[in-house]
Formats: C-alpha cells, structure tokens, sequence
C-alpha cells in the first residue's frame, strides 16, 4: 500500500486538524489523547508505546497494572532503570515465557 505522510494527509486519516498536528509537532500544543496517539502510530507503523512515552504519556493498561501495584511497580521500574537493554530484555523474555 502507498501511504502519503504530509501532515494534512496522516491528519485527516487519523481525524484531527492539520493545523494541530502541525503545533503538535513543534511543541506549541498538547500532544492529543491517547486514542488518537495510538491511531497515529497505526497511521506510521510505530510502536504506540514509544509514542505515548514521546508525549509524556502512559498507555491506560499499564496505569492500571500501576494502580494496582503502585509500590511494587515504582521499586520495580527505579530497580531496573538502569540495567543494560540486553539483561532487560533477558529478564522480560524469561517472565514471558514462564507466563505461557
């Protein structure tokens, strides 16, 4: 499929303004909702995490395993903040699998 990434085409697609997208995109506006965030990630084949992160925003699953467990997730991100990206992915992959 042959998408067109101009910002008025990715706004119209994903149902906002041209123009706010454009502010979005230098910092002169919010960044949108959630929903609209995870549409333009969809729109750009991007990973909606990164791009939620990118606005400073937490998906609303993960707010919720955070709610449940605020102390344990808070000792949980600050103990692996600063593990190397390969013993991350380690320690991700093996909690995986133990799940299935």
């Amino acid at each position: 499929m042959d998408r067109t990434y101009s910002v008025r085409q990715v706004a119209t697609r994903v149902g906002v303004e041209p123009s706010y997208l454009s502010k979005v995109e230098r910092g002169r506006e919010a960044p949108p909702s959630e929903a609209k965030i995870r549409a333009l990630a969809r729109e750009l084949d991007e990973d909606p995490d990164v791009l939620l992160a990118m606005a400073g925003k937490v998906a609303g699953d993960l707010q919720e395993v955070i709610r449940r467990r605020p102390r344990l997730m808070a000792q949980l991100i600050r103990q692996v903040q600063s593990m190397p990206d390969t013993s991350l992915r380690k320690l991700v992959t093996s909690a995986g699998r133990k799940q299935n």
